[in-house]
């Protein structure tokens, strides 16, 4: 049996598909052109998920892991997020151990009882400036390893030397989720892609924007509980996401949600989209739990075909009950998917400067782009 992946790729294609009716007069032609290619690449983050690690964590975000909302313990920055909560170890031969560390609002400071015993300290923000610098090229890389010769030239120390002693650094913060954060990175690609008119760039990456900004709308893409696995509710993921857009989104929900707008403070902007998500979540869980209670076994799933496969799926009287039950929730969170996908494309461009996109310049052809998937990768239950 197969399950919808997230939004349904329904659901993706049509938030990207209304999306490019918000934008302005000197973007709507370009986009309306290539609105083939931004419809049916919406999709193609869904089909990375299997060819790297790195891709799955860019869907969601566990935030109720790291805090409550408003989530003021969660760093924006991601760098910063990263810091808070990564381990920093000790290298000695075979002999490994982990640093004591502490972060206050000006300083960092790095201890252990070890090799002779070390305290260090520095200020914060010259940290993060040196992470950025050095550490933050490694993100990509299986090993965080940092030269005994580096912490002693940003500690002013001769200890690492001294004991000949490198560092390796865990990131334990991106298992969990990086949804927004990396729309803030597609953000600042796609406004460099206006700024050098890469017109292939800016189609290739609006399409991939805009799914990684429908997903932040899901109230469970940021969760631990992300299929209900914690409440007995296995399987809601597909059910809000996918089973409920595809059964009534067409006939019933209203797309038309005027135009872009400009964001000034994108960084809040984007962190309000999680924070609206989350205070939904308990919403989904408890209604679902409800009916769940007034419906038999039989007259909760049915079993459908698609794609010579037959899936057991939520009955549409179900789907009725729960949709009804939820009121508006699922429409409004994809018309404010589809405001947000125009609105930072919009202000991407805005922000390169407004150059201008002569829809005449590129067409792209919607073609199946190769995926090679990754044995090792294992997904969330919900994808699979």
């Amino acid at each position: 049996m197969v399950k919808p992946a997230s939004w349904g790729f329904y659901g993706h294609r049509l938030i990207n598909r209304m999306a490019v009716f918000t934008l302005p007069q000197e973007l709507i032609g370009f986009y309306k052109k290539n609105i083939e290619y931004m419809t049916e690449h919406a999709i193609d983050p869904d089909k990375r998920r299997y060819a790297t690690k790195h891709e799955g964590v860019r869907h969601y975000i566990d935030i109720d892991h790291w805090d409550q909302i408003p989530f003021n313990n969660v760093p924006r920055d991601f760098e910063e997020a990263i810091i808070k909560h990564c381990k920093i170890m000790f290298i000695s031969g075979s002999d490994s151990v982990y640093f004591d560390k502490l972060i206050t609002k000006d300083s960092i400071f790095l201890a252990t009882k070890h090799f002779g015993g070390v305290n260090l300290g520095m200020d914060y923000r010259t940290f993060v400036k040196y992470w950025k610098k050095v550490i933050k090229p490694l993100y990509f890389e299986d090993e965080w390893r940092l030269s005994g010769y580096d912490l002693d030239e940003l500690f002013n120390t001769s200890y690492f030397q001294l004991h000949k002693l490198d560092v390796l650094i865990e990131d334990h913060f991106s298992e969990h989720g990086i949804v927004p954060y990396h729309i803030e990175s597609a953000l600042f690609k796609l406004t460099k892609a206006f700024e050098n008119k890469d017109k292939v760039a800016i189609l290739r990456i609006s399409a991939e924007f805009g799914h990684y900004i429908s997903d932040a709308h899901v109230p469970l893409h940021t969760t631990t509980n992300y299929n209900g696995q914690l409440t007995d509710q296995v399987g809601i993921h597909a059910f809000w996401e996918s089973r409920i857009p595809e059964l009534f989104a067409e006939r019933e929900y209203d797309f038309f949600v005027g135009k872009a707008d400009y964001i000034e403070n994108t960084k809040d902007f984007i962190w309000n989209i999680i924070i609206k998500a989350h205070s939904q979540l308990d919403s989904v869980l408890l209604v679902e739990k409800r009916l769940n209670l007034t419906f038999d076994s039989d007259r909760q799933f049915c079993y459908d075909e698609r794609l010579g496969q037959t899936i057991r799926i939520q009955c549409p009287e179900y789907a009725q009950a729960y949709s009804d039950a939820l009121g508006a929730m699922v429409e409004e969170q994809m018309r404010s998917s589809i405001h947000a996908v125009g609105s930072l494309i919009n202000t991407a461009w805005i922000n390169a400067g407004q150059p201008v996109m002569d829809e005449a310049d590129v067409y792209l052809m919607v073609k199946e782009e190769p995926v090679i998937p990754d044995k090792n990768i294992k997904a969330r239950a919900h994808d699979n």
